[in-house]
């Protein structure tokens, strides 16, 4: 059977104002949707397969990529809770959606936690320096993207690989699987009570996600400097992971 074409159209969530009801409406959808789909349990079980820095003085430094609301990766932290060493997050989105109540979800989890609103391109553009407030010496320990690499393709999506290689030590993305079974599932997905947003939208993404090594394709990996796997995750996910050489 031909593989379905990737297909990348700006998504109609991406485009309503912080406060539209249907936005809100729809991220509480997405909150559903990840626990049909596994998310935090795949993304968890992924974290754990690295051998982090020993507890210490410094903190893991940790970037998120289009965090939204945070909620995802509080309980990613939860899952992780206990085996993981102290963590400074940053939650990078184009949009403040991070509650304080989510903040202080955080902080009783041990990790501390900046919401820091910034378009992710002009996070691309603004260099290591930019990003790191000023000193370009500095590097993000992990970088993470959940359902966000999909909206992008082109000399974009290829600079922020770039990007984001240049800046961290770990990189991890779960991303839509760009396949039939997950197209049809997408359909369905009014059956949880998802409104009209999320239902276009669910389509859309996965018209727009990956398969087999395209991710990999991207990645500026360079002879030895990193370990990379990709593959599908789930039932409807598609993950890829790089890790620098002596950093896994």
């Amino acid at each position: 059977m031909t593989p379905l074409p990737r297909v990348v159209s700006a998504e109609t969530l991406d485009g309503l104002a912080e406060d539209d009801p249907r936005a809100m409406r729809s991220r509480g959808d997405l909150r559903r949707v990840h626990r049909i789909m596994g998310t935090c349990s795949i993304l968890s079980r992924n974290l754990r397969a690295w051998s982090l820095p020993a507890a210490g003085p410094a903190a893991l430094r940790v970037l998120e990529l289009g965090a939204g609301d945070g909620s995802l990766m509080l309980r990613v932290a939860g899952a992780l809770a206990g085996s993981w060493p102290r963590v400074e997050l940053s939650l990078l989105d184009r949009q403040a959606l991070v509650a304080p109540d989510t903040l202080r979800g955080y902080a009783g989890l041990g990790w501390t936690a900046t919401p820091l609103r910034m378009d992710v391109l002009d996070w691309v553009a603004a260099g290591p320096a930019g990003a790191y407030g000023g000193d370009a010496t500095r590097r993000w320990d992990l970088i993470v993207a959940n359902l966000f690499l999909h909206h992008f393709q082109g000399r974009p999506l290829r600079e922020l690989m770039l990007a984001v290689a240049e800046r961290c030590d770990r990189f991890l993305a779960c991303e839509p699987r760009r396949s039939r079974f997950a197209l049809a599932a997408s359909h369905l997905i009014g059956a949880i009570g998802a409104n009209a947003v999320t239902r276009e939208d669910a389509v859309l993404s996965v018209h727009a996600g990956f398969r087999d090594r395209e991710l990999g394709a991207l990645w500026p990996a360079g002879e030895g400097r990193w370990s990379t796997r990709e593959g599908p995750a789930g039932a409807f996910s598609h993950c890829f992971s790089a890790a620098r050489t002596g950093a896994a």
